[in-house]
């Protein structure tokens, strides 16, 4: 196999987190490089740590909560970002949660983000332009 048909991915743990209204969590994020854009509270995976463990800390970091209990797979999803590496760039997989919230809850923002507001499933997808995969969008959906 030749080495341009080779390419490499970074993973990415995202929380989909989702209140009694089922409402989604997003996050707007005022990015260094990019135009500001809404996401869901996530980060990139660390070497030797867990896909929970990432979330956990990423949830922590992004928005201060530290007692999520219902926490299921939702999805995986090869994403068309690419991220500036020494090789050029590698991809993106983002491995989403979701996460039922069951009491309220106001976001303590970190300093990556700007603003947060809670969105049905259709006024999430519709804030996410292209960022997410389709597979993602068509689930997600389907979320009642």
């Amino acid at each position: 196999m030749k080495n341009n048909q080779i390419d490499s991915f970074h993973i990415g743990v995202k929380a989909l987190i989702v209140n009694q209204e089922k409402k989604i969590l997003l996050l707007e994020r005022d990015h260094p490089t990019q135009k500001m854009y809404w996401d869901i509270p996530g980060g990139r995976l660390h070497k030797g740590d867990s896909l929970i463990d990432t979330l956990l800390r990423e949830i922590k970091e992004e928005i201060g909560l530290d007692d999520l209990k219902e926490i299921h797979p939702f999805t995986m999803a090869l994403t068309n970002i690419r991220i500036p590496s020494q090789e050029g760039s590698v991809g993106l997989i983002f491995a989403i949660y979701h996460c039922d919230i069951s009491f309220p809850f106001i976001p303590i923002l970190s300093s990556e983000h700007v603003n947060f507001g809670w969105f049905s499933p259709l006024e999430a997808i519709a804030k996410f332009e292209t960022r997410y995969p389709s597979e993602f969008l068509e689930k997600l959906a389907r979320l009642h």
